[in-house]
């Protein structure tokens, strides 16, 4: 397991990362002063920062993540309940829909992966 902590900006570059990997590093430059208003430099430095943690690389220009998206947020969403909620998924859930009005389609999808979650237990 890795721990690789991302302030705001970092995943946000790393999102943009995400979204357009493989990426040609002049192209990733134009991409983030289109969309995150950077100059070259900033969006140079960012990118170092994050194959310095070991999130991305940049090899011969051209950006790519070492860990794809969905395992870096299922990792952290574990890391969180772990933490903050002494491992209880339960407790999580309900810390969280105590802040938020689910609707009937997400309560319906949450429902749905409960009921495969359920199948595949048998």
């Amino acid at each position: 397991m890795f721990d690789i902590e991302l302030g705001a900006v970092q995943a946000q570059f790393a999102d943009i990362v995400w979204a357009n990997e493989p990426i040609m590093s002049g192209d990733l430059v134009k991409i983030c002063k289109n969309a995150l208003k950077w100059k070259k430099s900033t969006t140079y430095t960012v990118l170092r920062r994050l194959c310095e943690k070991g999130l991305l690389q940049n090899e011969n220009g051209i950006v790519t993540s070492l860990i794809p998206r969905e395992e870096f947020y299922s990792v952290k969403s574990k890391q969180i309940v772990e933490e903050s909620f002494d491992g209880s998924l339960p407790a999580f859930i309900a810390a969280f829909i105590s802040q938020k009005n689910l609707t009937a389609e997400e309560v319906d999808e949450i429902q749905d992966m409960i009921d495969t979650f359920k199948k595949d237990q048998s």
